[in-house]
């Protein structure tokens, strides 16, 4: 039997393969304590003086918490959540708080 050999244009293998990258790198910013799907992500940051994570290619920072309101940096702007309320923008990004415990602090960010 002959081989059937299936050529794809390369213009299509390298936007395949740099789409594949774009996505990995927005994803391997992202350290254990960071959970992403396609466009959102759920964080979680130790409640501790510059604990911090990066999510989005965005750098958020723990600043203080109490037990519903958390001040972060998130890309160079300080922002306070607090549970239940809407999400805010910062940085091109929507950012909520979903729990806060006396370790650590979870929030989602989208896009």
């Amino acid at each position: 039997m002959g081989r059937v050999l299936i050529s794809l244009p390369r213009r299509r293998i390298a936007a395949a393969l740099a789409s594949a990258a774009l996505g990995l790198t927005l994803l391997t910013g992202c350290s254990d304590d960071v959970s992403c799907g396609l466009d959102q992500c759920t964080v979680n940051i130790k409640r501790e003086t510059n604990a911090s994570v990066e999510v989005l290619g965005v750098q958020a920072k723990f600043i203080s918490a109490d037990e519903n309101t958390v001040t972060l940096d998130v890309a160079g702007e300080q922002i306070q959540l607090t549970k239940g309320q809407q999400a805010v923008d910062v940085g091109g990004l929507q950012v909520s708080l979903s729990s806060v415990t006396s370790d650590a602090i979870q929030i989602e960010v989208s896009r």
